[in-house]
């Protein structure tokens, strides 16, 4: 066959053009998915090898090292308590919060948004919220407390936030709102007509909500009950500021421990990584197993659910009353010590002052800290978007049953694992070549990013789905390429959603706390682990101030994402 030449090409019409085209978009349709398999497999997969490559290194000696231990086994029950604990507190108060929403009278319909208000609190700055408020001495709510009749011959307490009980309480008040975002977004979506012919058939309300409602809800409070489990098991955050000078140790504070003290064991803590990670894969296999084919469980129809008896205002008391509790009692604790020359069990109204804010923007380590965290942040964003847009594109149109499942299970994985074992295995992979990021922000750019797949994929995958394929396939026909058409035709539609995820990954990044604290140099801080370090130094008052500087980044992030994406952008996880 002939070969045609540069200048033949360029005068051969627009036919042979478009006939280029085509070869060339079939040739980048066969390429690109696994260019972006391999990208993948690399930033999800490669911490992962080099966790358990380390830890079977010198025949199994960071296994040994870690399960030989005396207070392995306790500190493995630890966990698990704390995570079943967390986990029941979580969901009955989920729950609960999603059904009283469905009730509220319409002028309160504003107060659904608060059971989602413990997520603009960033999770360092709400345990040392709840230090201020239940330390046994000092705590502002303890002090009350030991004013009443029962309690007025105690020295400390009633309450030691410090203990194991209270660990597994503030846990779960914190993973309350994943809960509640799942079920409420399910209550949403079940069809009211099959509520209304179960009365009319002469059920109960009570009879209804067990045989009806609950069993739709099945899909939701699986997968959400397996977040909050999987969030469980991966906590740090509580026992690493809480549980530490109480002797409460769990998986995640034994890995830190084990790369932070001297010397240094890499593979005790890779080793210590991998309950945690079977744990994961467990949870992922039953709740597949256990939901079977989800398309049993959709009821679409033009009525969506609503409670079927009158709006109760006990219903508005009861979301109030919990955002008091989660959100409005940490931020004026928080506050008041902010505001505070030192921290003490009293209040002196006549010294507050703004020094302690002043100190906080005129200090080079908080400066740096919120430099690095505002820097990796957007970077991370600016990564992940197009790369879940990608995935997202792939995951909806191929056909591919290979391919497609991989990938779908790669952008799925850090959801499964916790936060701090791809610090560990960031921090063991980028110390080494080919590439050492170690001391750069590039490392917590990388991190960010893996952390961010599933939630970049998710969104974007549902507003791909809710756009439908007409306009791209009138695209096609008119004789589009892919590329344009997603450029021309589906980016400018995918605006809304595109925005609300990047404002959405901005906001979880900003007080990304568990990886940081893995991956974090002398040079590259981040806020959360700033206030980590004042905080082991004593320095409450600064703490304070940092944490709502912390909340106050944060809060704008969720505005943004609630004026680009509208009021119910964070149900769109």
């Amino acid at each position: 066959m002939a070969t045609i030449t540069q200048a033949q090409a360029s005068t051969a019409g627009p036919g042979f053009q478009r006939v280029r085209s085509i070869a060339s978009s079939r040739h980048l349709a066969k390429i690109g998915p696994l260019a972006l398999l391999g990208v993948l497999a690399y930033l999800v997969l490669q911490p992962l090898y080099r966790l358990q490559e380390l830890a079977l290194e010198d025949n199994a000696r960071g296994y040994r090292t870690a399960f030989g231990s005396e207070t392995f086994a306790e500190t493995l029950g630890t966990t698990v308590v704390l995570a079943l604990g967390s986990l029941v507190i979580a969901m009955v108060l989920g729950t609960t919060l999603a059904f009283w929403a469905t009730r509220l009278p319409r002028r309160l319909g504003f107060l659904k948004v608060v059971p989602i208000l413990p997520i603009v609190l960033p999770s360092a700055a709400n345990i040392v919220a709840w230090a201020f408020l239940l330390s046994p001495k000092p705590g502002y709510l303890n002090v009350l407390l030991r004013k009443l009749p029962w309690w007025d011959h105690l020295q400390e307490g009633p309450v030691d936030i410090y203990s194991m009980p209270w660990i597994v309480i503030i846990t779960g008040f914190s993973l309350t709102a994943f809960v509640y975002l799942f079920v409420s977004g399910g209550l949403r979506n079940i069809n009211s007509e099959l509520i209304e012919a179960a009365q009319a058939s002469g059920s109960s309300s009570r009879r209804v909500f067990f045989t009806v409602t609950l069993p739709l809800l099945r899909p939701v409070l699986l997968y959400g009950g397996g977040v909050a489990l999987l969030l469980g098991l991966g906590q740090f955050t509580g026992p690493l500021l809480l549980g530490r000078n109480s002797g409460v140790d769990v998986i995640t504070t034994d890995m830190y421990r084990s790369v932070s003290q001297t010397p240094i064991d890499y593979a005790a803590a890779a080793a210590l990584g991998s309950p945690l990670l079977i744990f994961g894969l467990a949870v992922v296999i039953m709740q597949k197993a256990l939901l079977g084919d989800s398309a049993r469980f959709v009821t679409h129809s033009g009525k969506s659910f609503r409670a079927q008896t009158r709006p109760s205002k006990g219903a508005a008391a009861g979301i109030a009353t919990f955002g008091i509790v989660s959100t409005g009692l940490p931020l004026v604790a928080l506050l008041i010590v902010a505001l505070s020359p030192f921290w003490s069990g009293t209040i002196d109204t006549g010294s507050f002052s703004l020094d302690n804010f002043r100190k906080a923007l005129d200090d080079n380590a908080i400066k740096a800290g919120i430099s690095t965290s505002l820097t990796a942040s957007i970077l991370a964003v600016l990564i992940a978007l197009p790369l879940g847009f990608l995935v997202a594109n792939f995951l909806l149109r191929a056909k591919n049953r290979v391919l497609r499942p991989v990938l779908d299970f790669l952008v799925a994985v850090p959801l499964g694992i916790p936060a701090v074992i791809f610090g560990a295995g960031f921090l063991l992979t980028y110390t080494r070549p080919p590439l050492i990021l170690y001391g750069t922000r590039w490392v917590i750019v990388l991190v960010y990013v893996t952390l961010m797949l599933p939630f970049t994929t998710r969104m974007q995958l549902s507003g791909l789905v809710s756009l439908g394929t007409g306009y791209v396939e009138a695209s096609r026909v008119s004789g589009a390429s892919a590329l344009r058409t997603n450029l021309r035709i589906v980016l400018p539609l995918m605006r809304g959603t595109m925005a609300s995820t990047a404002a959405l990954m901005f906001v979880l990044l900003t007080h990304e706390f568990s990886a940081s604290m893995l991956v974090r140099s002398s040079t590259t801080q981040v806020m959360g682990t700033v206030l980590y370090d004042y905080w082991s130094n004593g320095a409450y008052p600064l703490v304070a101030a940092i944490a709502l500087i912390m909340s106050v980044v944060t809060a704008v992030g969720v505005g943004l994402a609630i004026l680009v994406g509208g009021s119910d952008v964070l149900n769109k996880l």
